[in-house]
């Protein structure tokens, strides 16, 4: 069987395209980095991944300027097809601007806004947990109902906020919210250090009805292996290069691509 294949899409200001591309990679896809303003004919590729960083400097506002290149345009016609499109981080940002993510209506408000939290108005860098929460998503079919994830965030702007009347209940409602922070026991308690940015309903990712696009602002691509989980020292070398939680993404994905 050929190998799926992904396109890991890099803007000016994107820094996690490499350990992106080794993610796909581990869970036995093919991954080319290409630029934002390539002229490959994207239709070759089965999946796509935008990576995190600080695309275009994050002006007016995080992933905004990104989200109007014109390589979106083609992203959003092939995720209609049915591909799949993990935004991770900055990659969230720039889906939540296009409106692929969530993707209900056009006129829809959401926005990622800066981070709330008692420590700092701006960059956070930290280990959260977030639980899978029953949705349709395609990302998350490795993993189990409700698990728990330990996951790095790193961000300034990641709250997930909206000013649209019912928008959130319509997003429960057609199980669109994919992860939610939680402590290590599944509780998901809306209050610093619990929820690291004060996201709305402790959303930390965000899928469109179809589930085939995730928006999450935690870097599943910074835990795919046990090396990278704290107290990794304290390991075998074999555990060490075990998979990490973060991989079940991938691995969803690749077999989600090969079901198709």
């Amino acid at each position: 069987m050929k190998k799926p294949k992904a396109a890991v899409i890099l803007f000016p200001g994107t820094n996690c395209e490499e350990e992106t591309a080794r993610s796909c990679i581990s869970v036995g896809m093919d991954a080319d980095i290409l630029r934002w303003n390539t002229k490959e004919d994207l239709s070759s590729y089965d999946g796509f991944v935008l990576p995190g960083g600080w695309s275009y400097e994050d002006r007016v506002r995080a992933g905004a300027v990104a989200s109007k290149d014109r390589i979106m345009e083609t992203i959003k016609k092939e995720a209609k097809g049915g591909k799949p499109v993990l935004g991770i981080c900055n990659g969230a940002q720039i889906l939540i601007e296009t409106g692929i993510v969530p993707g209900i209506k056009n006129d829809i408000q959401m926005a990622l806004a800066k981070n709330i939290n008692p420590l700092i108005s701006g960059y956070y860098c930290t280990w959260v947990n977030i639980k899978n929460n029953p949705s349709n998503c395609i990302f998350t079919k490795s993993l189990g109902k409700g698990e728990i994830i330990p996951i790095p965030i790193a961000h300034g702007e990641g709250r997930f906020t909206t000013k649209e009347e019912g928008l959130l209940e319509q997003l429960i409602k057609n199980s669109q919210v994919v992860f939610k922070y939680c402590d290590e026991k599944g509780e998901t308690i809306d209050k610093f250090p619990i929820n690291p940015n004060g996201s709305i309903n402790n959303i930390a990712g965000l899928c469109n009805p179809e589930g085939n696009v995730l928006a999450m602002m935690p870097h599943p691509e910074r835990c795919c292996w046990n090396r990278q989980l704290p107290g990794f020292e304290r390991k075998s070398f074999q555990e060490m290069n075990d998979p990490g939680p973060g991989r079940k993404l991938f691995q969803a994905m690749k077999e989600y691509i090969e079901g198709r």
